[in-house]
């Protein structure tokens, strides 16, 4: 049954030497005990105007451009790379819609990352082999050197693709990228299906049907197992895991099933309005017909009517401190977002925090667990657009502010139209694997890269 908790200004050689120099060890840390149990109080949360760590936001200048696209707290300095349009390694012009992203660590010591594209359209893919050779989404793939602080190299590596939103890394170092659409394309080719990518090549062009076909958002894999639990963006919408009969080789074929909260009278019970502590008692079901065709009916309704739960918009996944995480964009009792805890060695699901406002949390979407334990939300709302933290005492803060306005004239060697774009939304936050001591992340449009560093040790994330 289920379970209910009470509820309450370096010059650039400067700004390199410092992203090298925070390489102190990392400190051990709890998986957020005390973030659930402050948030599971009576006092509802206010949004503060600083990080409780990090102090205050104020703008910040881009090492690449020299403009102020990002507010940030005191210490942090960022660059930008990847703009839509910019020429990659191999020739290919960035796509636009930047969106999912992870980040891998290479044996020379350089970071690997898998960025999606977010495209829709039929006009055409932009690299080959492509799943359909007319569809525009798709990934590149770019390589960070962390110790100079310089991106060294990009390339196509997937596209025929529609809609890549978001997805999520495994431990076998690819990455796992999402198509956000059920649509036929006009030659009849199906979407919505998940596609594995490697962090070092291009990818070979299958879907993973057995991991169903539906409005995919992103994905978590449990190191430890090998179970990949995945998102779908829709309402009502399922929270699934995919059980592969080989470990690693996901395109050997598996189990789809999707979750069930266990309620005295067994059928489907609805998260929609669950505020934060509230607690689950979990099972799964396994879903009949995970690649369905148009006319039949889609995976979510299959396991509604055999008593999985539903939910509202899940959007973004992570693994972290031996849990998944996962965001509800339009859940909660205001419907501006929840987070969910889910532990598969206990099969226990909890809400670990439900926005209580507008002004507090607005339409959280992808997130990402730092390697210090702490949470960064990417924020897809209708004001301010920005990245949030939770810290392991239960603090819910703004980490970063997009400003990103490019002035009449345009950027040199930026192919960026003029124009306010700081109501884009964040996406593909991911850490520096091992030593954190970058943040790579996204701003949608008009499609830039970002690389954040600083004190980092000073708090949470």
């Amino acid at each position: 049954m289920t379970d209910t908790a009470p509820t309450g200004g370096l010059d650039r050689r400067g700004f390199f030497r410092a992203g090298v120099a925070a390489t102190a060890t990392l400190a051990a840390l709890g998986p957020l005990e005390a973030l659930s149990a402050r948030t599971a109080g009576a006092a509802p949360l206010t949004k503060r105007n600083s990080s409780p760590d990090y102090g205050p936001l104020s703008p910040v200048r881009d090492q690449t451009t020299g403009l102020p696209l990002l507010a940030l707290p005191r210490g942090f300095e960022y660059l930008s790379y990847g703009w839509t349009g910019d020429a990659m390694s191999d020739g290919t012009p960035t796509p636009g819609m930047h969106d999912g992203m992870a980040a891998f660590h290479r044996r020379d010591g350089k970071i690997a990352l898998v960025r999606n594209h977010e495209q829709g359209g039929y006009t055409g893919a932009f690299t080959e082999p492509a799943y359909n050779p007319a569809a525009t989404g798709g990934t590149t793939n770019l390589v960070f050197d962390p110790e100079k602080g310089e991106f060294t190299e990009s390339w196509a590596s997937l596209s025929g693709t529609i809609r890549n939103c978001a997805g999520g890394p495994t431990p076998w170092g690819t990455w796992l990228t999402c198509e956000e659409t059920t649509e036929i394309a006009p030659d009849g080719t199906r979407h919505g299906y998940v596609f594995e990518v490697p962090f070092d090549g291009k990818a070979d062009p299958s879907p993973l049907k057995g991991m169903g076909r539906f409005s995919h958002e992103a994905v978590a894999v449990d190191p430890g197992t090998g179970i990949v639990y995945l998102t779908e963006d829709a309402t009502p919408s399922g929270f699934y895991r995919y059980l592969p009969r080989k470990r690693g080789k996901l395109d050997a074929g598996g189990t789809l099933q999707m979750l069930v909260v266990e309620t005295p009278e067994g059928g489907s019970y609805s998260t929609y309005t669950d505020g934060t502590g509230t607690r689950y008692r979990t099972s799964w079901v396994t879903v009949p017909n995970p690649d369905y065709a148009p006319g039949e009916t889609r995976p979510a309704e299959q396991g509604a009517a055999l008593g999985a739960a539903v939910f509202r918009r899940l959007e973004g996944a992570w693994w972290g401190n031996d849990r998944v995480y996962i965001v509800s964009t339009s859940g909660g009792p205001k419907g501006q977002g929840q987070v969910f805890e889910y532990d598969p060695r206990t099969e226990r699901m909890r809400v670990l925090f439900a926005s209580p406002d507008a002004t507090v949390l607005n339409n959280p979407d992808n997130i990402c667990v730092s390697p210090r334990g702490g949470i960064v939300l990417c924020e897809d709302g209708s004001e301010g657009e920005y990245l949030h933290g939770l810290t392991t005492d239960g603090e819910i803060f703004p980490f970063a502010l997009n400003r990103v306005v490019i002035p009449e004239g345009g950027v040199p060697g930026k192919k960026v139209a003029p124009g306010d774009y700081s109501g884009s939304e964040w996406c593909g936050s991911t850490f520096e694997p091992k030593r954190g001591n970058w943040l790579f992340v996204n701003a949608q449009t008009p499609g830039i890269t970002f690389a954040i560093t600083g004190p980092w040790r000073r708090g949470s994330l």
